[in-house]
Protein backbone atom coordinates (compact mmCIF):
# COMPACT_ATOMS: atom_id res chain seq x y z
CA UNK A 1 0.00 0.00 0.00
CA UNK A 2 1.00 3.95 -0.32
CA UNK A 3 -0.26 5.34 2.73
CA UNK A 4 -1.18 8.93 2.53
CA UNK A 5 -1.37 11.22 5.91
CA UNK A 6 -2.90 14.72 6.07
CA UNK A 7 -0.72 17.92 6.94
CA UNK A 8 -1.87 18.16 10.47
CA UNK A 9 -0.15 14.90 11.09
CA UNK A 10 2.55 15.01 8.83
CA UNK A 11 3.23 18.61 11.03
CA UNK A 12 2.96 16.70 14.29
CA UNK A 13 5.37 13.63 13.07
CA UNK A 14 8.06 16.80 11.88
CA UNK A 15 8.13 17.87 14.77
CA UNK A 16 8.30 15.49 16.86
CA UNK A 17 11.39 14.02 15.06
CA UNK A 18 12.97 17.76 14.85
CA UNK A 19 12.83 17.05 18.56
CA UNK A 20 15.35 14.49 18.36
CA UNK A 21 17.79 15.85 15.35
CA UNK A 22 20.38 18.66 14.96
CA UNK A 23 18.78 21.72 14.21
CA UNK A 24 18.17 22.17 10.05
CA UNK A 25 18.89 18.00 9.55
CA UNK A 26 15.83 17.34 8.46
CA UNK A 27 15.30 19.90 5.58
CA UNK A 28 19.17 18.76 4.69
CA UNK A 29 17.20 15.07 4.36
CA UNK A 30 14.88 16.44 2.13
CA UNK A 31 16.90 18.72 0.04
CA UNK A 32 19.65 15.40 -0.02
CA UNK A 33 16.12 13.74 -1.70
CA UNK A 34 15.27 16.49 -3.82
CA UNK A 35 18.46 17.40 -5.68
CA UNK A 36 18.79 13.45 -6.06
CA UNK A 37 15.74 12.90 -7.98
CA UNK A 38 16.77 16.10 -9.81
CA UNK A 39 19.80 14.57 -10.80
CA UNK A 40 18.47 11.59 -12.37
CA UNK A 41 16.38 14.15 -14.70
CA UNK A 42 19.03 15.59 -15.96
CA UNK A 43 20.93 14.02 -19.10
CA UNK A 44 24.03 16.17 -16.96
CA UNK A 45 24.07 18.19 -13.97
CA UNK A 46 27.04 20.25 -15.15
CA UNK A 47 26.49 22.85 -17.46
CA UNK A 48 22.31 22.01 -16.96
CA UNK A 49 20.01 25.65 -16.68
CA UNK A 50 18.07 25.15 -13.59
CA UNK A 51 15.67 27.82 -12.24
CA UNK A 52 14.66 27.92 -8.32
CA UNK A 53 10.85 29.52 -8.26
CA UNK A 54 11.40 29.64 -4.08
CA UNK A 55 8.52 30.74 -1.50
CA UNK A 56 9.15 32.46 2.13
CA UNK A 57 8.32 28.72 3.31
CA UNK A 58 10.57 25.72 4.10
CA UNK A 59 9.66 24.27 0.72
CA UNK A 60 11.43 26.99 -0.46
CA UNK A 61 14.41 26.52 1.72
CA UNK A 62 14.09 22.48 0.00
CA UNK A 63 14.32 24.26 -2.93
CA UNK A 64 17.33 26.33 -2.48
CA UNK A 65 19.35 23.88 -0.71
CA UNK A 66 18.56 21.46 -3.52
CA UNK A 67 20.04 23.82 -5.73
CA UNK A 68 22.89 24.50 -3.84
CA UNK A 69 23.37 20.42 -4.11
CA UNK A 70 23.38 21.16 -7.84
CA UNK A 71 25.44 23.72 -8.12
CA UNK A 72 28.44 22.02 -6.30
CA UNK A 73 28.22 19.46 -9.19
CA UNK A 74 28.53 22.54 -12.12
CA UNK A 75 24.38 23.28 -12.66
CA UNK A 76 24.01 27.01 -13.67
CA UNK A 77 21.34 27.78 -10.89
CA UNK A 78 19.20 31.24 -11.02
CA UNK A 79 16.63 31.68 -8.02
CA UNK A 80 13.34 33.31 -8.60
CA UNK A 81 11.98 34.76 -5.43
CA UNK A 82 8.47 34.98 -4.71
CA UNK A 83 7.09 37.53 -2.62
CA UNK A 84 8.89 38.99 0.13
CA UNK A 85 10.80 36.69 1.76
CA UNK A 86 12.86 34.00 1.46
CA UNK A 87 14.70 30.99 3.23
CA UNK A 88 18.18 33.56 4.13
CA UNK A 89 19.93 29.93 5.48
CA UNK A 90 19.11 28.08 1.97
CA UNK A 91 20.00 31.13 0.02
CA UNK A 92 23.25 31.83 1.35
CA UNK A 93 23.83 28.08 0.68
CA UNK A 94 22.88 28.78 -2.75
CA UNK A 95 25.32 31.87 -3.36
CA UNK A 96 28.49 30.28 -1.51
CA UNK A 97 27.69 27.10 -4.44
CA UNK A 98 27.76 29.71 -6.86
CA UNK A 99 24.06 30.06 -7.50
CA UNK A 100 22.38 33.77 -8.46
CA UNK A 101 19.32 35.38 -6.94
CA UNK A 102 17.97 37.21 -9.87
CA UNK A 103 16.69 41.04 -9.73
CA UNK A 104 15.42 40.54 -13.67
CA UNK A 105 14.59 38.38 -16.44
CA UNK A 106 12.48 35.63 -14.65
CA UNK A 107 10.13 34.90 -17.73
CA UNK A 108 13.58 34.74 -20.04
CA UNK A 109 14.66 32.56 -17.23
CA UNK A 110 11.96 29.88 -16.44
CA UNK A 111 11.21 29.55 -20.02
CA UNK A 112 14.65 28.39 -20.65
CA UNK A 113 15.38 26.39 -18.13
CA UNK A 114 16.23 22.75 -18.25
CA UNK A 115 14.86 21.87 -14.92
CA UNK A 116 12.28 24.26 -12.82
CA UNK A 117 11.74 23.20 -8.90
CA UNK A 118 8.33 24.64 -8.04
CA UNK A 119 9.09 25.60 -4.18
CA UNK A 120 6.66 28.23 -4.53
CA UNK A 121 4.31 26.83 -1.58
CA UNK A 122 4.33 24.57 0.64
CA UNK A 123 1.85 21.72 1.87
CA UNK A 124 0.43 24.30 4.63
CA UNK A 125 -1.25 26.00 1.26
CA UNK A 126 -4.84 25.86 0.51
CA UNK A 127 -7.09 28.44 -1.57
CA UNK A 128 -5.47 29.85 -5.10
CA UNK A 129 -2.38 30.99 -5.30
CA UNK A 130 -1.67 35.21 -4.98
CA UNK A 131 0.71 36.84 -6.97
CA UNK A 132 3.19 36.69 -8.21
CA UNK A 133 2.98 33.34 -7.29
CA UNK A 134 0.11 32.63 -9.99
CA UNK A 135 2.24 34.25 -12.29
CA UNK A 136 5.38 32.22 -11.64
CA UNK A 137 2.92 28.96 -11.43
CA UNK A 138 1.89 29.72 -15.06
CA UNK A 139 5.53 30.09 -16.52
CA UNK A 140 6.43 26.77 -14.99
CA UNK A 141 3.45 25.07 -16.52
CA UNK A 142 4.20 26.66 -19.71
CA UNK A 143 7.93 26.30 -20.01
CA UNK A 144 9.25 23.16 -22.11
CA UNK A 145 11.41 22.12 -19.29
CA UNK A 146 11.18 19.62 -16.53
CA UNK A 147 9.20 20.84 -13.91
CA UNK A 148 9.66 18.98 -10.30
CA UNK A 149 7.64 20.11 -7.67
CA UNK A 150 8.80 20.45 -3.71
CA UNK A 151 6.77 18.23 -1.44
CA UNK A 152 3.37 19.26 -3.37
CA UNK A 153 2.71 21.05 -6.87
CA UNK A 154 2.26 24.84 -5.29
CA UNK A 155 -1.51 25.13 -5.51
CA UNK A 156 -2.55 21.92 -4.68
CA UNK A 157 -4.07 21.18 -1.31
CA UNK A 158 -2.17 18.75 -0.03
CA UNK A 159 -4.75 17.46 1.99
CA UNK A 160 -7.52 16.89 -0.44
CA UNK A 161 -6.50 17.64 -4.04
CA UNK A 162 -8.44 20.57 -3.90
CA UNK A 163 -7.18 22.81 -6.67
CA UNK A 164 -8.77 26.65 -6.72
CA UNK A 165 -7.72 28.64 -9.86
CA UNK A 166 -3.96 28.55 -10.39
CA UNK A 167 -1.51 25.31 -9.67
CA UNK A 168 1.66 24.73 -10.88
CA UNK A 169 1.52 21.35 -13.42
CA UNK A 170 4.88 18.97 -12.99
CA UNK A 171 6.59 16.74 -14.45
CA UNK A 172 7.23 14.82 -11.17
CA UNK A 173 6.45 15.57 -7.46
CA UNK A 174 9.23 14.54 -4.57
CA UNK A 175 7.11 14.38 -1.52
CA UNK A 176 8.83 14.06 1.71
CA UNK A 177 8.00 11.66 4.43
CA UNK A 178 5.20 10.09 3.31
CA UNK A 179 2.28 10.60 0.55
CA UNK A 180 -0.56 13.30 1.50
CA UNK A 181 -4.17 12.45 -0.11
CA UNK A 182 -3.87 15.55 -2.05
CA UNK A 183 -1.79 13.71 -4.36
CA UNK A 184 -3.16 10.75 -5.00
CA UNK A 185 -6.49 12.19 -5.49
CA UNK A 186 -8.08 14.29 -8.27
CA UNK A 187 -7.83 16.96 -9.17
CA UNK A 188 -4.76 17.43 -7.52
CA UNK A 189 -3.57 14.32 -8.82
CA UNK A 190 -3.64 15.12 -12.60
CA UNK A 191 -0.99 18.00 -11.16
CA UNK A 192 1.49 16.19 -9.76
CA UNK A 193 3.17 13.79 -12.62
CA UNK A 194 5.10 10.86 -11.47
CA UNK A 195 5.30 11.30 -7.73
CA UNK A 196 8.25 10.29 -5.81
CA UNK A 197 8.60 9.35 -2.27
CA UNK A 198 12.11 10.45 -0.60
CA UNK A 199 12.64 8.70 3.01
CA UNK A 200 13.30 11.46 6.26
CA UNK A 201 12.83 9.27 9.05
CA UNK A 202 9.04 10.66 9.71
CA UNK A 203 7.85 6.64 9.83
CA UNK A 204 7.80 6.41 13.72
CA UNK A 205 6.18 9.74 14.50
CA UNK A 206 3.20 9.00 12.29
CA UNK A 207 -0.02 7.80 13.03
CA UNK A 208 -2.66 5.37 11.09
CA UNK A 209 -2.95 6.92 7.37
CA UNK A 210 -5.90 8.69 6.32
CA UNK A 211 -5.79 7.48 2.76
CA UNK A 212 -4.71 4.45 1.16
CA UNK A 213 -3.57 2.98 -2.38
CA UNK A 214 -3.01 -0.44 -3.20
CA UNK A 215 0.00 -1.70 -5.51
CA UNK A 216 -0.51 -4.93 -7.11
CA UNK A 217 0.18 -7.18 -4.49
CA UNK A 218 -2.55 -5.65 -2.11
CA UNK A 219 -5.34 -6.95 -4.98
CA UNK A 220 -6.17 -10.51 -3.36
CA UNK A 221 -9.06 -11.64 -4.92
CA UNK A 222 -10.60 -15.20 -3.73
CA UNK A 223 -8.47 -17.48 -5.41
CA UNK A 224 -10.33 -21.28 -6.24
CA UNK A 225 -8.54 -24.33 -3.81
CA UNK A 226 -8.36 -27.78 -4.85
CA UNK A 227 -11.69 -28.37 -2.41
CA UNK A 228 -13.27 -25.51 -4.48
CA UNK A 229 -16.45 -25.96 -6.40
CA UNK A 230 -18.98 -23.48 -7.55
CA UNK A 231 -20.59 -22.86 -4.34
CA UNK A 232 -17.92 -22.24 -2.76
CA UNK A 233 -16.33 -20.19 -4.98
CA UNK A 234 -19.46 -18.02 -4.43
CA UNK A 235 -22.80 -17.60 -6.09
CA UNK A 236 -23.81 -14.20 -6.81
CA UNK A 237 -27.53 -13.30 -7.56
CA UNK A 238 -28.34 -10.15 -9.56
CA UNK A 239 -31.75 -7.74 -9.95
CA UNK A 240 -30.83 -5.89 -13.15
CA UNK A 241 -32.97 -4.83 -16.43
CA UNK A 242 -35.89 -4.35 -17.50
CA UNK A 243 -38.08 -3.69 -20.66
CA UNK A 244 -36.48 -0.73 -21.11
CA UNK A 245 -32.80 -1.06 -20.33
CA UNK A 246 -31.74 -4.30 -21.09
CA UNK A 247 -28.21 -3.88 -21.92
CA UNK A 248 -27.55 -2.88 -18.45
CA UNK A 249 -28.65 -6.46 -17.29
CA UNK A 250 -25.87 -8.28 -20.20
CA UNK A 251 -23.16 -6.58 -18.75
CA UNK A 252 -23.59 -6.10 -15.35
CA UNK A 253 -24.17 -10.42 -15.50
CA UNK A 254 -21.11 -10.65 -18.03
CA UNK A 255 -18.70 -8.65 -15.31
CA UNK A 256 -20.10 -11.31 -12.75
CA UNK A 257 -19.18 -14.08 -14.82
CA UNK A 258 -16.01 -12.68 -15.51
CA UNK A 259 -15.32 -11.60 -11.85
CA UNK A 260 -14.56 -15.25 -10.40
CA UNK A 261 -18.12 -16.02 -9.19
CA UNK A 262 -18.78 -19.72 -8.75
CA UNK A 263 -22.31 -19.14 -10.42
CA UNK A 264 -24.55 -16.08 -11.40
CA UNK A 265 -28.29 -16.17 -10.98
CA UNK A 266 -29.68 -13.47 -12.82
CA UNK A 267 -33.15 -12.34 -11.90
CA UNK A 268 -35.85 -9.99 -13.90
CA UNK A 269 -38.63 -9.95 -16.43
CA UNK A 270 -38.66 -11.77 -19.17
CA UNK A 271 -36.60 -9.77 -22.23
CA UNK A 272 -33.54 -9.48 -20.15
CA UNK A 273 -33.73 -12.67 -19.04
CA UNK A 274 -33.65 -13.89 -22.71
CA UNK A 275 -31.03 -11.78 -23.49
CA UNK A 276 -29.01 -13.04 -20.26
CA UNK A 277 -29.17 -16.84 -21.28
CA UNK A 278 -28.13 -16.12 -25.10
CA UNK A 279 -25.22 -14.09 -23.95
CA UNK A 280 -23.90 -15.55 -21.37
CA UNK A 281 -25.15 -19.56 -21.18
CA UNK A 282 -23.23 -19.61 -17.78
CA UNK A 283 -25.76 -17.82 -16.21
CA UNK A 284 -28.75 -18.87 -14.02
CA UNK A 285 -31.69 -17.13 -15.40
CA UNK A 286 -35.46 -16.86 -13.67
CA UNK A 287 -37.99 -14.54 -14.77
CA UNK A 288 -39.67 -13.18 -11.68
CA UNK A 289 -42.52 -10.53 -11.30
CA UNK A 290 -42.12 -7.51 -8.72
CA UNK A 291 -43.34 -8.41 -5.32
CA UNK A 292 -42.54 -9.61 -1.49
CA UNK A 293 -41.55 -13.13 -2.51
CA UNK A 294 -39.71 -12.26 -5.96
CA UNK A 295 -36.45 -13.48 -4.28
CA UNK A 296 -37.96 -17.40 -3.44
CA UNK A 297 -38.06 -18.51 -7.11
CA UNK A 298 -34.02 -17.42 -7.61
CA UNK A 299 -32.20 -20.10 -4.99
CA UNK A 300 -29.61 -19.43 -3.05
CA UNK A 301 -27.30 -16.97 -3.32
CA UNK A 302 -23.75 -15.50 -1.21
CA UNK A 303 -24.55 -11.82 -2.13
CA UNK A 304 -26.41 -9.82 -4.36
CA UNK A 305 -26.26 -6.67 -7.15
CA UNK A 306 -29.17 -4.75 -7.56
CA UNK A 307 -29.89 -1.69 -9.45
CA UNK A 308 -28.71 -1.73 -12.91
CA UNK A 309 -31.13 -0.88 -15.87
CA UNK A 310 -33.79 -2.06 -13.16
CA UNK A 311 -35.80 0.88 -13.39
CA UNK A 312 -36.99 3.55 -10.39
CA UNK A 313 -40.55 2.77 -10.21
CA UNK A 314 -42.21 1.27 -7.38
CA UNK A 315 -41.78 -2.67 -8.68
CA UNK A 316 -37.96 -1.31 -9.00
CA UNK A 317 -38.78 -0.01 -5.30
CA UNK A 318 -40.45 -3.72 -3.99
CA UNK A 319 -37.40 -5.48 -5.96
CA UNK A 320 -34.71 -3.73 -3.93
CA UNK A 321 -37.06 -3.39 -0.40
CA UNK A 322 -36.95 -7.10 -0.65
CA UNK A 323 -32.99 -7.35 -1.45
CA UNK A 324 -32.15 -5.24 0.96
CA UNK A 325 -34.18 -7.18 3.72
CA UNK A 326 -32.09 -9.93 3.47
CA UNK A 327 -29.16 -10.61 5.55
CA UNK A 328 -26.81 -10.98 2.92
CA UNK A 329 -24.21 -8.78 1.13
CA UNK A 330 -25.56 -6.00 -1.16
CA UNK A 331 -24.35 -3.85 -3.50
CA UNK A 332 -26.95 -0.86 -4.91
CA UNK A 333 -26.27 0.92 -8.31
CA UNK A 334 -27.58 2.97 -10.44
CA UNK A 335 -31.40 2.96 -10.78
CA UNK A 336 -31.34 1.52 -7.10
CA UNK A 337 -29.37 4.76 -5.78
CA UNK A 338 -32.11 6.63 -7.35
CA UNK A 339 -34.91 4.53 -5.45
CA UNK A 340 -32.69 4.85 -2.70
CA UNK A 341 -32.52 8.37 -3.01
CA UNK A 342 -35.96 8.53 -1.75
CA UNK A 343 -35.80 5.29 0.71
CA UNK A 344 -33.07 6.01 2.85
CA UNK A 345 -35.13 3.84 5.28
CA UNK A 346 -33.95 0.72 3.45
CA UNK A 347 -30.27 1.31 4.47
CA UNK A 348 -30.96 0.24 7.92
CA UNK A 349 -29.79 -2.76 8.48
CA UNK A 350 -26.77 -5.35 9.71
CA UNK A 351 -25.13 -6.64 6.58
CA UNK A 352 -22.79 -5.17 4.72
CA UNK A 353 -23.97 -2.57 1.94
CA UNK A 354 -21.76 -1.14 -0.98
CA UNK A 355 -22.81 1.82 -2.59
CA UNK A 356 -21.55 2.74 -6.31
CA UNK A 357 -22.36 6.13 -7.28
CA UNK A 358 -20.91 8.80 -9.51
CA UNK A 359 -20.97 12.30 -8.02
CA UNK A 360 -24.57 13.18 -9.51
CA UNK A 361 -26.14 10.27 -7.44
CA UNK A 362 -24.29 10.77 -4.56
CA UNK A 363 -25.54 14.70 -4.91
CA UNK A 364 -29.40 12.82 -4.42
CA UNK A 365 -28.41 10.09 -1.72
CA UNK A 366 -26.21 13.05 0.65
CA UNK A 367 -28.11 16.29 -0.93
CA UNK A 368 -24.92 17.60 -1.80
CA UNK A 369 -24.55 20.04 -5.16
CA UNK A 370 -22.58 17.81 -7.45
CA UNK A 371 -20.29 20.36 -7.88
CA UNK A 372 -19.23 20.36 -4.48
CA UNK A 373 -18.51 16.94 -4.48
CA UNK A 374 -16.26 17.00 -7.46
CA UNK A 375 -14.27 19.56 -6.02
CA UNK A 376 -14.25 18.02 -2.47
CA UNK A 377 -14.37 14.43 -3.15
CA UNK A 378 -12.28 12.92 -0.03
CA UNK A 379 -14.50 14.74 1.94
CA UNK A 380 -17.80 14.25 0.36
CA UNK A 381 -17.20 10.25 0.57
CA UNK A 382 -16.29 10.21 3.88
CA UNK A 383 -19.97 11.76 4.93
CA UNK A 384 -21.51 9.71 2.59
CA UNK A 385 -19.85 6.69 4.15
CA UNK A 386 -20.94 8.23 7.73
CA UNK A 387 -24.13 8.71 6.66
CA UNK A 388 -25.80 6.22 4.72
CA UNK A 389 -23.77 3.40 6.85
CA UNK A 390 -22.48 2.45 3.96
CA UNK A 391 -19.24 1.07 1.91
CA UNK A 392 -19.20 3.71 -0.76
CA UNK A 393 -17.04 3.53 -3.65
CA UNK A 394 -17.65 6.78 -5.70
CA UNK A 395 -16.68 6.87 -9.26
CA UNK A 396 -14.71 9.66 -11.42
CA UNK A 397 -11.43 10.36 -12.52
CA UNK A 398 -9.93 9.35 -9.33
CA UNK A 399 -12.19 6.51 -7.72
CA UNK A 400 -12.37 6.43 -3.70
CA UNK A 401 -14.07 3.63 -1.30
CA UNK A 402 -14.99 4.83 1.93
CA UNK A 403 -16.21 3.20 5.38
CA UNK A 404 -16.87 5.15 8.45
CA UNK A 405 -13.78 5.27 10.63
CA UNK A 406 -11.35 3.76 8.47
CA UNK A 407 -8.66 5.36 5.71
CA UNK A 408 -10.58 6.20 2.34
CA UNK A 409 -8.76 3.68 -0.35
CA UNK A 410 -8.05 5.03 -3.96
CA UNK A 411 -8.10 3.52 -7.09
CA UNK A 412 -4.68 3.86 -9.00
CA UNK A 413 -5.86 2.09 -12.73
CA UNK A 414 -8.61 4.46 -13.44
CA UNK A 415 -8.47 5.72 -17.06
CA UNK A 416 -10.69 8.28 -18.98
CA UNK A 417 -11.28 5.29 -21.56
CA UNK A 418 -13.64 4.41 -19.01
CA UNK A 419 -15.93 7.19 -19.24
CA UNK A 420 -18.02 5.32 -22.03
CA UNK A 421 -22.15 3.84 -20.87
CA UNK A 422 -22.38 0.34 -19.35
CA UNK A 423 -18.64 0.42 -17.52
CA UNK A 424 -20.38 1.00 -14.46
CA UNK A 425 -22.91 -2.29 -14.90
CA UNK A 426 -19.06 -4.10 -15.43
CA UNK A 427 -17.78 -3.04 -12.64
CA UNK A 428 -20.96 -3.86 -10.13
CA UNK A 429 -20.88 -7.40 -11.47
CA UNK A 430 -17.39 -7.56 -10.90
CA UNK A 431 -17.75 -6.26 -7.38
CA UNK A 432 -20.66 -8.76 -6.73
CA UNK A 433 -18.51 -11.64 -7.46
CA UNK A 434 -16.44 -10.63 -4.86
CA UNK A 435 -18.46 -10.19 -2.61
CA UNK A 436 -19.97 -13.75 -3.14
CA UNK A 437 -16.37 -15.12 -2.88
CA UNK A 438 -16.16 -13.76 0.35
CA UNK A 439 -14.26 -10.57 0.62
CA UNK A 440 -15.26 -8.01 2.79
CA UNK A 441 -17.42 -5.75 1.55
CA UNK A 442 -14.20 -2.76 1.47
CA UNK A 443 -12.09 -5.20 0.09
CA UNK A 444 -14.57 -6.44 -2.91
CA UNK A 445 -14.99 -2.47 -3.79
CA UNK A 446 -11.15 -2.03 -3.76
CA UNK A 447 -10.32 -4.79 -5.85
CA UNK A 448 -13.62 -4.58 -8.24
CA UNK A 449 -12.13 -1.03 -9.00
CA UNK A 450 -8.48 -1.64 -9.23
CA UNK A 451 -8.97 -4.92 -11.58
CA UNK A 452 -11.63 -3.06 -13.47
CA UNK A 453 -9.34 0.05 -14.10
CA UNK A 454 -6.73 -2.27 -15.08
CA UNK A 455 -8.92 -4.20 -17.56
CA UNK A 456 -9.97 -1.11 -18.82
CA UNK A 457 -6.26 -0.33 -19.34
CA UNK A 458 -5.43 -3.53 -21.24
CA UNK A 459 -8.42 -3.37 -23.62
CA UNK A 460 -7.49 0.21 -24.72
CA UNK A 461 -3.62 -1.09 -25.25
CA UNK A 462 -3.04 -4.09 -26.05
CA UNK A 463 0.50 -3.12 -26.84
CA UNK A 464 2.15 -0.29 -25.67
CA UNK A 465 1.45 3.12 -26.99
CA UNK A 466 -1.37 1.80 -29.04
CA UNK A 467 -4.40 2.73 -27.09
CA UNK A 468 -7.58 2.81 -28.39
CA UNK A 469 -11.45 3.75 -27.98
CA UNK A 470 -13.39 0.89 -25.77
CA UNK A 471 -16.69 -0.28 -24.86
CA UNK A 472 -17.89 -2.22 -21.62
CA UNK A 473 -18.21 -5.19 -23.67
CA UNK A 474 -14.47 -5.00 -24.03
CA UNK A 475 -13.89 -4.13 -19.63
CA UNK A 476 -15.59 -7.64 -19.71
CA UNK A 477 -13.16 -9.62 -21.99
CA UNK A 478 -10.09 -8.00 -20.61
CA UNK A 479 -11.40 -9.15 -16.93
CA UNK A 480 -8.73 -12.48 -17.29
CA UNK A 481 -6.17 -10.74 -18.36
CA UNK A 482 -6.11 -8.15 -15.02
CA UNK A 483 -6.95 -11.02 -12.87
CA UNK A 484 -3.63 -12.84 -14.04
CA UNK A 485 -1.52 -9.48 -13.19
CA UNK A 486 -2.47 -9.45 -9.33
CA UNK A 487 -2.65 -13.26 -8.81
Amino acid sequence: MRYAHEVGKVRAAERALMARLPDGALMQRAAAGLASVCARLLPAVYGSRVVLLAGGGDNGGDALYAGARLARRGARVHVVQAGSRIHEGGLAALRAAGGRLLSGGEEAAVTGADLIIDGLTGIGGSGGLREPHARYAALASESAGLVVACDVPSGVDASTGRVDGAAVHADVTVTFGTYKPGLLIDPGASHCGVVELVDIGLGPDLPDPDVVAPRPADVQPPAPGPESDKYRRGVVGILAGGDEFTGAAVLCTGGAVHGGAGMVRFASVAHPVELVRHRWPEAVTTVIEPGPKALERVGRVQAWVAGPGLGTDDAAESLLEAVLATDLPVLVDADGLTVLARRRDLLRRAAPTVLTPHAGELSRLISAGRDDIEAARLDHVRRAAAELSATVLLKGSTTLIAEADRPVRVNPTGTPRLATAGTGDVLSGLIGALLAGGMPAMDAAAAGAYLHGLAARLAAAPDPGAESPISAGDVIEALPAAFRTVT
